[in-house]
């Protein structure tokens, strides 16, 4: 059970997000008997909600559908006992324990807390992008490569993440197309250098994308791209399978700026080998930790890693679970 004060109930773990790795950190929180609160947040399961099939999580041979996913996530950790809120976190002091937190609704305390917000591809704000997205628009080849065997995509930016989408879909696209809208490359030289020497790889260089076309009956699918030659001004049409938008992630953690350390993108930052932040109790796991590889399943693992290490903390503390 959770911890008791004279005044309310301290919970023994929050948890802030509702994606893989906050409901696998519900799911082990709850079955070492923690009894976790997790705030799902206005827009539960993170980013697979926004996905179509997910062909790469193991145990689902046929692929599922990423709602679908995350709605088996919720269910299992209900059943052992997750204690879940359509709210979402607005304040948090972190100063002391217990930790408090607000939502827009109540607030509550927590012995610990697990931060799993994620993160948020960057987009270009064309409403194509959100028309076509997950029905040819991405912005993880690594997740939906695999959809664009022996057809031609573009790869919209110009960083090393560019740099990695384009390499990565040559191993699944017949062609791919890199739009940058200046003439020169802002990525590592190293990167760089595997683009223009790929011969799969086409650079489109002082090309903006402003449009994606498609058509939404009877199946959604991307068709082609509206390019302007950001030098001239002059506009054309593509035909193109598919567009990956590859200008970046932004962590979602703006709530615990000048709370928790992090890198300069704003990543939270954690110890090596652990979960654990700057702040004893508090831990993050997920995207909102990951600037590398941003994947369901190393999600999940951190997820884990986290419920494990706030209930080391608490046993750590003299606290027992019934």
């Amino acid at each position: 059970m959770g911890i008791l004060n004279s005044i309310r109930m301290v919970h023994d773990v929050a948890i802030i997000g509702s994606g893989p790795a906050g409901y696998t950190a519900a799911l082990y929180a709850a079955r070492a008997s923690l009894k976790p609160l997790m705030f799902a947040g206005l827009q539960p399961g993170g980013q697979l909600m926004i996905t179509t099939d997910v062909e790469n999580y193991p145990g689902f041979p046929d692929g599922v559908l990423g709602p679908e996913l995350m709605e088996l996530f919720r269910k299992q950790a209900e059943h052992f006992g997750t204690e879940i809120i359509q709210q979402e976190v607005v304040r948090v002091d972190l100063s002391k324990r217990p930790f408090r937190l607000w939502t827009d609704e109540a607030d509550y305390e927590a012995a610990t807390v697990i931060v799993c917000t994620g993160a948020s591809a960057k987009w270009l704000g064309l409403p194509s992008e959100l028309t076509f997205g997950g029905f040819g628009v991405s912005a993880c080849a690594t997740c939906d490569g695999f959809f664009f065997r022996n057809k031609e995509v573009l790869v919209v930016g110009g960083g090393d993440t560019a740099m990695e989408e384009a390499n990565y879909l040559t191993r699944h696209a017949s062609r791919v197309y890199v739009v940058h809208r200046r003439g020169e490359f802002r990525a590592s030289k190293i990167m760089q250098d595997r683009v223009l020497s790929n011969p799969k790889i086409e650079v489109l260089w002082n090309s903006a994308l402003e449009e994606i076309k498609g058509n939404t009956d009877p199946i959604k699918k991307v068709t082609g791209a509206v390019l302007m030659d950001t030098a001239t001004g002059e506009r054309r049409e593509m035909p193109i399978d598919g567009v990956f938008i590859a200008i970046g992630h932004q962590p979602n953690s703006t709530l615990f700026k000048d709370v928790l350390d992090m890198d300069p993108v704003g990543y939270i930052l954690t110890q090596p080998g652990s979960t654990k932040t700057n702040v004893p109790g508090v831990f993050a796991a997920g995207d909102v930790a990951d600037s590398v590889y941003r994947q369901a399943v190393s999600a999940a693992g951190t997820g884990c890693m986290a419920a494990i290490d706030a209930e080391r903390f608490l046993e750590s503390e003299g606290h027992r679970t019934n």
